[in-house]
């Protein structure tokens, strides 16, 4: 009986442990590169969630954001007007926290872990062009999952007062 207990005890430890190595802080998910630490918040989003349902269910739930923040990633990477800010970018986690932030825009079930919009483009020098640039890329992956316009324009409400925290030049 104790010889059995001992290795018991031992697993128990072990999977103890194995738990803790896989908790992971907000800002250094798996296949991600390290970021320095910083609080995450939902204030970090950059906009309040809206609180229509309709809304959430015209983007085709999470799983039609996460088509959508694809679509949009794809766009990033073939526009020449805006991939070279774009190309040191660590994709997991661009596709990670936009996906988030936009669930919690649009009043879905996430929270959103990334730093401010301040703080992740203070260093960009990011110019009107190239934030409209984005946008355009956003408005075609919108269209391609079938976004009506009228719910584009909602969530792009929101995200318009951000052109401060992120256009530097």
């Amino acid at each position: 009986m104790t010889r059995l207990s001992i290795p018991m005890a031992s697993l128990a430890i072990l999977a103890i442990g194995s738990a803790a190595l896989a908790i992971q802080p907000p800002h250094a998910h798996p296949g991600e590169l390290e970021v320095d630490p910083y609080e995450a918040s939902n204030a970090h989003a950059g906009a309040a969630p809206i609180s229509d349902p309709a809304v959430l269910a015209a983007f085709n739930g999470e799983a039609g954001i996460a088509r959508i923040v694809d679509g949009l990633i794809a766009g990033i990477q073939q526009d020449e007007r805006i991939e070279g800010i774009f190309r040191a970018t660590d994709w997991p986690r661009l596709r990670r926290t936009l996906n988030e932030q936009i669930c919690y825009i649009l009043g879905g079930p996430c929270d959103y872990t990334g730093r401010s919009m301040a703080s992740v483009h203070a260093d960009h020098g990011i110019t009107t062009a190239e934030f409209n640039a984005l946008v355009e890329n956003l408005q075609d992956a919108m269209d391609a999952e079938g976004v009506p316009f009228g719910m584009q324009n909602r969530l792009l409400a929101r995200l318009a007062p951000m052109h401060g925290d992120v256009v530097t030049r």
